[in-house]
């Protein structure tokens, strides 16, 4: 399909990737790939032990994730992602390295695992980068109210901020929008959404300087 795209959203916990990827296939008629929930047999023996057992389960989770990246880059047409195949590694299993949760032998065998598989994969067309403030994301979390997101401090949130603009700085196997969502609330605001949306489009269609007026 000549005219086939992959966009990926990427962002904080609480800042509205989900709700982003259903709002843009809807109006772009394209196929929503929600965050897939994999039971992680791994997941239980994590919560008690995280050092002990963060390199299995990011290892499973990552697994789960290029195999969901392949099934994309062959869906005969255009799909929108939830959450991309570089932020597990970029962004959660660095958080727990840097965290003392997983071990240095562990993170490098891990990384280098991530760097040749994803070598491989042609990226999306586009990464959708939802930036926000701790503040903002602490208000959406409580607003949609899901039980166990309660007790997400603000310095987690923090430290996976620092992490997201640290890869963002860094990321170039494709072009990468960056969306102020501080300033758009796009969940309530159709104009807003509308303005998102042209600028995928505007970046999509190769322009390279694309700014949020």
């Amino acid at each position: 399909m000549i005219n086939k795209r992959f966009v990926a959203i990427a962002g904080n916990v609480g800042v509205g990737k989900s709700t982003l990827t259903a709002l843009l296939s809807q109006r772009l008629g394209w196929m929503p790939f929600p965050e897939a929930v994999d039971d992680n047999p791994y997941l239980a023996d994590f919560y008690a032990d995280m050092p002990r057992w963060s390199f299995q389960s990011q290892i499973f989770f990552l697994s789960r994730r290029l195999r969901h990246h392949r099934q994309l880059l062959d869906h005969p047409t255009s799909v929108v992602q939830d959450r991309s195949v570089y932020e597990d590694a970029e962004i959660f299993a660095r958080n727990l390295y840097n965290q003392g949760n997983m071990e240095e032998r562990d993170y490098h065998s891990y990384r280098e695992l991530y760097e040749v598989l994803t070598g491989f994969l042609p990226p999306p067309d586009l990464v959708v980068y939802l930036r926000a403030s701790v503040d903002t994301l602490l208000c959406r979390i409580q607003r949609r109210g899901r039980d166990y997101e309660q007790d997400i401090s603000p310095i987690y949130l923090a430290q996976l901020n620092h992490l997201y603009e640290d890869w963002i700085q860094r990321f170039d196997l494709c072009p990468v929008l960056t969306v102020p969502a501080d300033n758009l609330n796009f969940v309530d605001n159709g104009l807003h959404l509308e303005l998102i949306i042209d600028k995928v489009q505007e970046k999509l269609s190769g322009k390279e300087e694309v700014v949020f007026d």
